[in-house]
């Protein structure tokens, strides 16, 4: 074992430059999505092969595999060893080409008509259009090569004026004339509402919806797992051993409770491949000669600095020891009565409960108390129930305004956030942090 401990430590540069390559490596193959994936491949295959002129919409959250999907497809087209012969394929991207002028001189230099155009190419904008029109609608359906046109960021494009480009590619589209697929990808559910009504009645309103899928494949901690696992085959300069002994340890770490837990988390707050892959790189960026493997602690150190600490427990961490209990005391009163509005004498009779019961713990003055509970509402982490001023009416007709021990106020916070805080409170007393994770007192 120590042995192989060396081997690692002596390759460990080889073994963290292999992984950050494995990890940040562009890659055309997507996880899932199986029906997504077929729909767009026979909208090109039939553009290809019967000449059957098509259009539609791609739809899906950021990061969920759109581009990808698209390039995982035409990379199965190109199999074909006679693709170059009969297809062209052109990409546009929203957020580069920002109108109409620059769009067509793309798609001009893409489909190499700068030779047949001449100067023309940076003529008017009204004449290169005519051009490629023309180009395009002069085939044969059948005949002639398609053209596969791929709109990334969509809705950027439909704030081009007059939608002029969109209008005649999906116009040709529609004809049967020269053989193109047009295919938009977009993360607006509503695009379809921001083509114009000329455009929208050329669209054929196709749309493949993409959404992240479930099941253990489509996980972080699976995916991490693949991502940090050495091949044995590409590894150049590492022994055979080490690589084993790699992978062994990748495996028990997976299988590590905290671990699972960081990568989960970073799930919930984004289910994008591309986050994950960074997430990666940080904590492989951890290893070092005298630190070969990765351990529970390399994740959590780069999920605090990655993922961000929450505001509000740093908040609780730095409140003092009495303010803390109140809150332990809120936290319990949620638990009981399911986050109904409480008021200074039910916490404070909650706190009461559990000093009564922990013999180690001094109580304190109810002024004392009263002060801690109006800090905790100067810091906003507990707020008014009701607003403005907390009177009602009287039966002689006069405002009497409520003791402010019997204001109501709610409490924004969860549990969990309260359990970070306690868990990270430094010199917190033992009965305390119990009390916190106890059942109700």
């Amino acid at each position: 074992m120590g042995d192989t401990l060396e081997i690692c430590s002596h390759h460990v540069k080889d073994i963290r430059k292999c992984l950050k390559e494995q990890i940040l490596k562009p890659t055309n193959s997507i996880r899932g999505h199986s029906k997504a994936k077929t729909h767009v491949l026979d909208l090109m295959s039939r553009t290809l092969k019967v000449g059957e002129s098509n259009s539609a919409l791609l739809i899906g959250p950021r990061g969920c595999g759109k581009t990808t999907l698209i390039n995982s497809v035409l990379d199965e087209l190109q199999r074909d060893v006679y693709f170059n012969d009969k297809a062209l394929v052109v990409k546009l991207n929203g957020l580069i080409h920002t109108d109409d002028k620059l769009s067509l001189k793309d798609i001009t230099r893409q489909m190499q008509l700068e030779n047949v155009v001449g100067d023309k190419v940076f003529g008017s904008y009204s004449e290169n259009l005519t051009f490629l029109l023309e180009s395009l609608k002069s085939g044969e359906r059948g005949i002639s090569r398609a053209t596969l046109i791929i709109l990334d960021e969509f809705d950027l494009f439909c704030t081009h004026r007059n939608q002029t480009l969109l209008y005649n590619l999906f116009d040709v589209a529609q004809s049967a004339q020269a053989p193109i697929c047009v295919i938009g990808l977009t993360c607006r559910l509503d695009v379809t509402e921001l083509l114009e009504k000329r455009v929208r009645s050329r669209f054929s309103h196709r749309q493949i919806l993409l959404l992240p899928e479930e099941g253990e494949e489509n996980t972080f901690t699976k995916i991490a797992s693949d991502l940090l696992t050495l091949p044995k085959s590409k590894v150049k300069h590492v022994h055979k051993k080490a690589i084993e002994h790699w992978n062994t340890s990748i495996k028990k770490l997976f299988s590590n409770v905290e671990v699972v837990s960081v990568l989960e988390q970073l799930m919930d707050i984004s289910k994008s491949e591309r986050i994950l892959r960074n997430f990666l790189v940080c904590v492989v960026s951890c290893l070092k000669e005298n630190h070969p493997l990765l351990g529970e602690d390399d994740f959590i150190l780069v999920s605090k600095n990655f993922v961000g600490v929450d505001a509000k427990v740093q908040m609780l961490e730095g409140l003092s020891i009495l303010e803390l209990c109140l809150v332990i005391a809120i936290k319990h009163l949620n638990e009981i009565y399911d986050r109904e509005p409480f008021n200074f004498e039910m916490v404070l009779s909650q706190y009461k409960k559990f000093v009564c019961k922990q013999s180690t713990v001094q109580g304190v003055e109810r002024n004392a108390a009263m002060c801690a509970f109006e800090c905790l509402q100067r810091l906003e982490l507990i707020l008014p129930a009701a607003k403005g001023s907390m009177k009602v009416k009287t039966k002689t007709g006069n405002d009497k305004a409520y003791q402010k021990e019997y204001q109501l106020f709610y409490f924004p916070v969860i549990s969990d956030q309260v359990m970070d805080a306690v868990r990270n409170y430094k010199d917190l007393p033992t009965e305390i942090s119990q009390w916190a994770s106890s059942s109700l007192v």
